[in-house]
């Protein structure tokens, strides 16, 4: 049991890394749907869309097949230095390729030259530092990590504000940089942001020798190369929405989509602190006798915690939404957050059922899962938006999600079996849902009831899990 506590020790810490930043960043929010009509916060979307796209691309899958052959190896220097170099070379490669034909594809992509130069440098500096954050994680680094990580954001939200803030008066900041759309600020903070973080990290690239294990990058290309198809297929489950919506309906039904979309940040918070500490700790523990057992206990607790979030956040609905979004406008599509929540807890329901294709070496089913799920995303999409707007988006985004975690199950149970309790988890899945939904079309939404089922939820699951309760509080 001592390894559940270590492992519950850094998916704190890497938790406070990211959910801390996040909920900090997610905060501005408020700010920018009070400075940014629909239009601008639709573009300030798209931008994150393409970073995501970027990110994937760049990266390759390296992060994942870094933490696998880090573990497996016996010359860990030779995967570190390898993974760096290989990265760092095609990093350069993209940058100046794309940099310098950036006005012909910022046209083709309907996105604003000056913006799209800066999503380039943004990308850039991000997909440098992808292994040193990783050699962060894999050698039990978490407090460095988060450091860094939490200055990150600090960082950005300031000069968020020093562009952005009614407040203060005459922005010196905006005589000093001008630019025709607002949202740039916001482009031009994250870049001041990242250059800060790279150079926090710039010591581990003088910590290696660059250098490349033509045999090793070979395994770990192959290796790699179906997670970034999987990584894609992820972004296009994620993003297709925000990229069709402006072209099948309009920028400001985006904006409005895009701004409630995000008042389901608290479930993928907690779904990316989780993967910040499970992931290194899947490999690290892989050969553990009771790896498996270990393994199903996690996901019945994330999936405990990930229920009581989705019922919390849906009974706290209208307060979040009073706080962080005030301009109407916004408000028409409230309707898609409890099925984003939904969505998002099935996806990390999903990252937890995916260790068996990890461990096993198997990760084109992960390519193959992951394509399922943005098939699912992209038919529903074209054909149900202009049906019923902006809702089909969030129906795609429940059923790809959910689809992918049951293939997911299914093909996991025949190639790595972990004795996961099914028929709890499902339980507690249903039983959130019906509360969660029940309490959102109630025609006038009264927190008593909703306190009530949250109480109730937790009182059914210490019912159901006492005398694991007792064992788990005694070690």
């Amino acid at each position: 049991m001592s390894i559940l506590k270590r492992f519950f020790k850094d998916t704190i810490i890497y938790g406070i890394a990211i959910v801390l930043p996040r909920v900090i960043n997610f905060l501005l929010v408020g700010l920018h749907t009070d400075v940014l009509d629909n239009k601008s916060y639709s573009d300030n979307t798209l931008f994150y869309v393409y970073a995501a796209f970027f990110n994937v691309l760049l990266t390759y899958g390296m992060e994942t097949t870094f933490f696998r052959f880090f573990n497996t190896q016996k010359n860990q220097k030779n995967v570190l230095s390898t993974a760096l170099t290989i990265l760092t070379i095609t990093t350069i490669i993209f940058g100046v390729i794309v940099y310098t034909s950036a006005t012909a594809i910022a046209e083709f992509m309907l996105i604003d030259v000056i913006a799209f130069k800066l999503l380039v440098i943004v990308t850039f500096l991000e997909t440098l530092i992808v292994i040193p954050f990783a050699y962060l994680r894999v050698t039990g680094r978490p407090i460095r990590f988060a450091m860094i990580k939490l200055m990150n954001v600090c960082i950005f939200v300031l000069f968020n504000v020093l562009f952005l803030s009614e407040t203060w008066g005459s922005k010196p900041l905006q005589v000093l940089i001008e630019v025709d759309n607002k949202v740039t600020y916001i482009f031009i903070a994250n870049l001041i942001a990242t250059t800060a973080m790279f150079i926090f990290m710039m010591p581990y690239f003088f910590k290696v020798s660059f250098r490349l294990d033509k045999v090793l990058l070979k395994k770990m290309l192959a290796y790699g190369f179906p997670i970034m198809i999987s990584g894609i297929a992820f972004v296009i489950n994620e993003n297709l929405d925000k990229w069709l919506l402006p072209r099948l309906e309009s920028k400001e039904i985006n904006g409005a989509y895009a701004a409630c979309y995000k008042l389901a940040v608290f479930m993928t918070l907690f779904i990316q602190a989780f993967r910040m500490g499970a992931e290194p700790f899947f490999f690290n523990h892989a050969k553990e006798e009771n790896a498996k057992d270990t393994y199903a206990i996690i996901l019945k607790y994330f999936t405990i915690v990930g229920c009581l979030g989705l019922i919390s956040v849906v009974v706290f609905l209208d307060l979040i939404t009073s706080f962080l979004i005030r301009s109407e406008s916004y408000l028409i599509a409230l309707e898609i957050v409890p099925y984003v929540l939904l969505a998002n807890l099935c996806l990390g329901i999903y990252h937890n059922l995916s260790v068996w294709y990890k461990l096993t070496d198997k990760t084109k089913y992960g390519m193959y899962i992951s394509i399922v799920g943005a098939t699912i995303t992209i038919i529903l999409n074209i054909t149900l938006i202009p049906v019923i707007g902006f809702m089909a988006c969030a129906y795609a985004t429940l059923a790809a999600y959910g689809g992918m975690m049951l293939l997911s199950y299914i093909i996991g149970k025949k190639h790595y079996n972990v004795p996961y309790e099914v028929k709890k988890i499902v339980g507690y899945l249903i039983i959130a849902t019906i509360f969660s939904l029940t309490y959102f079309y109630l025609p006038n939404r009264n927190y008593a009831i909703g306190i009530t089922e949250i109480l109730l939820f937790l009182l059914i699951v210490i019912v159901s899990e006492k005398n694991e309760l007792k064992r788990l509080l005694k070690k």
